[in-house]
């Protein structure tokens, strides 16, 4: 494999969100994206990670090949990436060589780990609701919550999504109505659900690479956060939900 990115920080932004949920992790380099599905070590939480081959300048894979690979080290060697410069990677004698090219030329060999983890399967999951909002948004909101809880209530209903958490004094309620920014698609009367402000946290990141974010969740049931760049990168989330009497 060969691959060439002009633009690494669809890379590095995506490396640095991920490896905040995930230390290893297996990519696998497929004809048409490099591609990455893990769970955190809890249990809590997925990420699903997708660079097309549109995003890169250069994208020469003869066949599939895995890359299981320490995602802090690799998140530290891309920091060192200059917005002029284009990132080379490629697979050789058992290591990730990682070559930034501008007026320097800066090669990194980093190991290739072996996983014992089991290959991870995207859930099918159904939602009634499907919120798209402005990314920074979202991360306001889940910045408020964190000053007040550590768990935060999403409810939506046809026309607004309320954002809501309570502490032992504290309380904030967030509502984003429907808009010009915002658009909710919502089957139901009403849907509700909990989960963890700790993980909501890391996963508002995404807003790194993409001024917009899809969330879906239903009643007591995992949530999902969607960021993408149309034929470049997308980077999504699954949370499992916290229950009520936590």
């Amino acid at each position: 494999m060969h691959l060439t990115l002009a633009e690494p920080r669809y890379l590095r932004d995506s490396v640095s969100v991920i490896s905040d949920l995930v230390n290893e992790a297996k990519f696998i380099v497929k004809k048409d994206a490099l591609e990455l599905v893990a769970m955190d070590p809890a249990n809590v939480a997925m990420v699903i990670f997708k660079l097309l081959s549109t995003c890169f300048t250069e994208y020469d894979v003869k066949k599939e090949e895995e890359l299981a690979i320490n995602l802090v080290q690799l998140k530290d060697i891309l920091k060192r990436a200059k917005s002029n410069d284009t990132v080379t990677l490629e697979q050789e004698e058992g290591k990730l060589k990682v070559q930034f090219r501008s007026d320097t030329v800066r090669t990194f060999a980093l190991p290739i780990i072996e996983l014992d983890e089991k290959e991870q399967r995207i859930p099918e999951l159904q939602f009634p609701l499907s919120v798209e909002t402005n990314s920074t948004i979202l991360s306001e909101a889940i910045g408020d919550v964190d000053v007040v809880a550590e768990s935060v209530t999403f409810l939506a209903d046809k026309s607004k999504i309320n954002i809501t958490a309570e502490g032992d004094l504290k309380k904030v309620n967030i509502e984003i109505k429907q808009g010009e920014n915002t658009k909710i698609d919502l089957k139901n009367d009403t849907v509700k659900a909990k989960y963890s402000v700790e993980y909501l946290k890391k996963m508002i990141e995404g807003r790194k690479l993409s001024d917009r974010v899809t969330i879906k969740f239903s009643n007591d049931y995992p949530l999902r956060l969607d960021y993408k760049q149309i034929d470049k990168v997308a980077l999504s989330f699954i949370l499992a939900p916290r229950v009520e009497n936590d």
